[in-house]
């Protein structure tokens, strides 16, 4: 197993384990299969468990595992606060208590401010006096150390990198979102800052292995090297020394066998240029569905009113790649699902964006398509609820 190594020179194994896709058996996670799994992963040398407050079941079964295998000591535990259900300083001992309970510990390694989109989110709980909160829990070994997850576009990302020292964060980063979402500017920045970045969505939930076109499986069978899907999407990030951790929601002792190889045979600079035209030839082939010609430059940025221009076509896009759910959460989670709405129906046409847009897009035109595509009844519902999550 390769290992990467923390703010504060830990050594956290570059495979992580996602704990919110554990298998589920008559409405319940299957606890012998997930710890058959789990000690598969720990023998080779894994370390890193993600899991969080909101994975139904997910804590649980991960503290009981992890007593009943006497293996807390050997791995390091990240969960998350769901900041968006706070409404008083109370609530937020009231939350990691019920999660040092669950996990049956008495700290927490990595917390993380979870789905923490902006700084208005953060401005809030500052109010709150999380700040205070914080240090006193990681004064008395509560919690060791202090992130957030983030989705959303680069700029924000950088807004909120900068607004309090981190010890680490969790971004959504995959070959084909190199230039969406924080995206490797926000992934640079980070590193600058000497902020450790863990990776979610590292397959985009599978879609790099199950869903690519015809030809990118075959682009890929045709080349001389031979990985399987689910490894070239691996290897692109392991490639990069800015990424620390990759999270991958393993559910078989297969599955974790492959990626721990993996893991251990791909180091920073190790792919080709050849490798690097097998990934344009796969993206390629993905996005010849695309409805915007979007490279995601951000060059438009930033829009006077506010709407993520890049984020919105990704959303956009993955309608035609990914489906109308995918699409529809991408769109609620990147520009809704925080205190600055930064969605489409902001766009005044002021045309300011389209003078900048090396690819000539008619942006104004593309957004209002965009709008009436993502933002349908369905969205506008849980629109209506958005600021019930964001004002608290």
């Amino acid at each position: 197993m390769q290992y990467r190594k923390d703010k504060y020179g830990n050594n956290l194994s570059v495979l992580g384990f996602g704990c919110m896709r554990f298998t589920q058996k008559a409405g319940h996670i299957d606890l012998d299969k997930a710890e058959s799994e789990l000690m598969c992963a720990i023998k080779l040398g894994l370390n890193y468990l993600d899991t969080a407050y909101i994975y139904p079941g997910s804590e649980e079964a991960l503290g009981v595992i992890l007593e009943r295998t006497q293996t807390r000591d050997r791995v390091y535990i990240a969960t998350k606060l769901p900041h968006y259900m706070i409404k008083s300083a109370s609530d937020m001992d009231k939350y990691l208590n019920e999660q040092l309970r669950r996990l049956r510990t008495d700290h927490i390694d990595y917390y993380l401010m979870h789905m923490l989109n902006d700084v208005k989110s953060f401005e809030r709980l500052k109010s709150l006096g999380i700040e205070n909160w914080l240090k006193d829990k990681m004064t008395k070994g509560q919690i060791r150390q202090v992130g957030f997850s983030y989705h959303g576009g680069s700029e924000k990302f950088i807004e909120l990198t900068d607004a309090y020292d981190w010890d680490f964060c969790q971004i959504q980063y995959n070959y084909l979102d190199e230039n969406s979402q924080a995206g490797r500017t926000g992934l640079n920045h980070a590193a600058s800052r000497n902020i450790p970045v863990i990776i979610m969505e590292p397959l985009r939930g599978g879609r790099l292995v199950n869903d690519l076109p015809p030809k990118a499986l075959k682009a890929i069978s045709d080349y001389p090297v031979k990985r399987t899907p689910a490894e070239w999407g691996l290897s692109w990030l392991y490639d990069q020394p800015e990424v620390t951790v990759v999270l991958s929601g393993m559910n078989s002792v297969e599955m974790i066998e492959e990626n721990c190889r993996l893991a251990s045979e791909i180091t920073p600079h190790t792919l080709t240029e050849g490798d690097f035209a097998l990934y344009n030839t796969i993206i390629k082939e993905i996005n010849a569905k695309m409805k915007v010609g979007c490279t995601g430059c951000r060059y438009c940025m930033p829009c006077p009113k506010g709407v993520d221009i890049p984020g919105v076509f990704a959303s956009y896009n993955r309608r035609a790649s990914d489906g109308y759910f995918i699409s529809l959460k991408e769109y609620f989670m990147t520009t809704t699902l925080r205190h600055d709405y930064t969605g489409a129906s902001n766009c005044i046409k002021c045309g300011l964006c389209e003078k900048h847009c090396p690819q000539n897009i008619s942006i104004r035109e593309a957004l209002a398509k965009a709008r009436r595509s993502l933002e349908d009844p369905v969205y506008k519902v849980g629109k209506a609820f958005a600021p019930f999550f964001t004002k608290y």
